[in-house]
């Protein structure tokens, strides 16, 4: 590709954000320099703030049966517009449980009464420091991928205690290795407890350990499933009903602490001796002798090095960022980076950017609902995110945040969204009508796509019938809505 200005804005709408007024400009001609630049800089892709809770103080701050003083200040902060707060996050009245004990009701004492608004809270809080981590990236790179980790190992606000751990669960397991190994990665999710209580490990108990030949509950394979043919092999790895079965065993005794027997740890990540299934272990064709935690340990790390784990994330990564349709050439491209660096996230990254296929002029991936909503929000306004406009516009376009229809995540496949067309025409009109911003359309179209923005486009816009009318046209333009 010879025109150097259209090439950055494909690699910047293919790779970030819908661009902030002078994004593309800033980005200058090396607009792959400027994605990777992103994945030096960890205040890129990490989120601090004093406001947000760690997974375990969440929990024990929702579920522990007494009020801490950060709790107090969440309640205090967001006392005034509780009820608004909830409706907008598509729960008016929100019945939490703790630790197998139902909250307090309506009629306890008014602390108490408040406390089954707190996961509720928390979440808030989560959801607008993400949001307005993609409102105030530079071009975003580093914070798709979060996005991209995020949905692949994915887990729900929408299972119970997972609700309020969900936000800390991307903080903690997801964004400190985006650009790290794999390995990594998949062994802080897998240990995390959101995970655990998500897909059910954390009452899962071996038939045979100390806790299972009491009668206690028994084994659960959702996780071991899900970690073979969602988080690493895939399901075309081969490996058979056996090897579910085995690992499940290796990972019994993998929870979380709880409240009446670790009070001050609580909701954070415990390996119980007494629920694990002694003895070795064979899972697709190797065999695990060591026993304890060290051994749902080496299982993962056998996964995370295995030669299919490679191709399965290569793929997905391809069809995120480039097409519906991988090409096989860029996939083997990257399967291979993956092995060769033992599965160093930033490399592959930089192999997906610094491809020819990166810089394709054929745009048919259709944003998914957040980088449309996101989108929006960075084209449009000057300052700030308004949290209930994009909790409710996630909601509208069935994209709820961290509470994904399955295991599998939101679909990565543009057909799926396709038929949100008419839900996202609402959206847009009823955001022109109430964030109507400052300036010409047409030159905000001119801002964020430069030389993608048609000449069919720009007569649209300057033919509409008001400013209310041209940005509702913006929204919904090509432009906006593939990369």
């Amino acid at each position: 590709m010879r025109d150097p200005n259209l090439q950055t804005a494909i690699l910047i709408h293919r790779f970030g954000f819908v661009p902030k007024p002078g994004g593309l400009t800033a980005a200058g001609r090396d607009a792959r320099a400027a994605l990777l630049a992103e994945l030096d800089q960890p205040s890129a892709y990490r989120i601090a703030s004093d406001d947000l809770f760690a997974s375990g103080e969440a929990f024990r701050a929702a579920y522990g049966g007494r009020t801490s003083l950060r709790a107090e200040r969440l309640n205090e902060r967001h006392e005034a517009n509780a009820k608004p707060q909830m409706q907008a996050d598509g729960n008016a009245t929100p019945k939490m449980q703790g630790d197998g004990e139902a909250m307090a009701s309506p009629a306890a004492p008014p602390k108490q009464v408040r406390m089954p608004l707190i996961p509720a809270l928390i979440y808030r809080d989560e959801a607008k420091a993400r949001f307005d981590a993609a409102f105030q990236a530079p071009i975003g790179f580093a914070e798709r991928l979060v996005w991209f980790w995020s949905n692949h190992f994915c887990v729900s606000a929408d299972k119970g205690i997972v609700r309020a751990m969900c936000g800390a669960f991307e903080r903690e397991a997801i964004r400190p290795h985006i650009t790290g190994k794999f390995l990594d990665m998949l062994l802080a999710v897998e240990s995390h407890p959101a995970m655990l209580i998500y897909l059910d490990n954390a009452n899962s108990i071996g038939p045979t350990s100390p806790a299972g030949k009491r009668g206690g509950k028994g084994l659960n394979e959702n996780l071991a499933r899900e970690i073979l043919e969602l988080h690493t092999v895939g399901v075309d790895a081969g490996y058979a009903q056996d090897d579910v079965t085995a690992f499940a065993k290796v990972l019994t005794g993998w929870t979380f602490a709880r409240l009446k027997t670790d009070p001050e740890t609580a909701g954070e990540f415990k390996f119980e001796a007494r629920f694990h299934e002694p003895r070795p272990k064979r899972i697709m064709q190797r065999d695990f002798g060591k026993d304890g935690i060290a051994q749902g340990r080496a299982v993962l790390t056998m996964l995370a090095r295995h030669p299919a784990t490679a191709t399965h994330i290569a793929r997905k990564l391809v069809r995120h960022f480039i097409s519906d349709d991988p090409s096989p050439a860029l996939v083997e491209r990257l399967a291979r980076r993956f092995r060769e660096t033992d599965g160093d996230l930033k490399e592959i990254a930089i192999a997906l950017v610094t491809s020819p296929e990166a810089v394709s002029p054929l745009r048919s991936k259709l944003r998914s609902p957040a980088e449309w909503m996101s989108g929006i929000a960075r084209a449009t306004s000057p300052t700030s995110v308004d949290l209930n406009t994009m909790l409710q516009g996630h909601n509208l376009l069935g994209y709820p945040l961290w509470r994904p229809p399955a295991p599998k995540g939101f679909s990565d496949s543009s057909a799926d969204w396709l038929a949100g067309i008419a839900q996202r025409l609402d959206i847009a009109t009823h955001y022109a009508r109430r964030h109507l911003p400052q300036g010409e359309i047409v030159s905000i179209a001119e801002e964020a796509f430069g030389p993608l923005l048609t000449k069919e486009t720009r007569q649209t816009l300057e033919r509409a019938e008001s400013r209310q009318q041209a940005l509702a046209l913006l929204l919904m333009a090509p432009e906006f809505q593939r990369r």
